[in-house]
């Protein structure tokens, strides 16, 4: 009796991992998913939120070179089927070549050109974020995160 439970038990937890790998592939294949773009994101936002609510850029400066280790891993990925054209790809080049400029003017010390810097680096990840999005028509969507 104690094995029936242990097998029953077992085959439950195997058919509820490979059912949830399964979904995983499904939504990637599905393009519901651009891994690559959330983990730039969360980089980003990171970054981005202290300036932007209070001039402070310490997390920038500290996360200059992780920005850039991203969008090259970015701009290396493959492209999810809904964003995979020429735009989307000279969006991402300039996103990257962006970031590792970031990296330098990052330790310029200058927090005005840095901030310009970071501000234009967010602009430029939001091009992405629409193309994967939609865009928001006037009014919609978030305050520039």
């Amino acid at each position: 009796m104690k094995k029936t439970i242990l097998y029953s038990t077992l085959v439950c937890i195997i058919a509820f991992a490979v059912a949830c790998g399964s979904k995983k592939q499904e939504a990637v294949a599905n393009n519901d998913e651009w891994p690559e773009m959330d983990e730039f994101h969360m980089i980003m936002a990171e970054s981005f939120h202290p300036y932007k609510d209070s001039s402070y850029l310490e997390p920038a400066k500290a996360n200059a070179s992780q920005l850039a280790k991203s969008a090259e891993k970015w701009v290396n990925a493959p492209l999810p089927e809904k964003v995979n054209n020429d735009e989307t790809k000279t969006n991402l080049n300039k996103l990257k070549m962006d970031a590792d400029s970031f990296v330098q003017i990052a330790q310029s010390g200058d927090s005005v050109k840095i901030g310009k810097a970071l501000t234009a680096l967010h602009d430029q990840f939001h091009k992405l974020q629409e193309a994967w999005y939609g865009g928001h028509k006037e009014g919609e969507g978030h305050d520039k995160h």
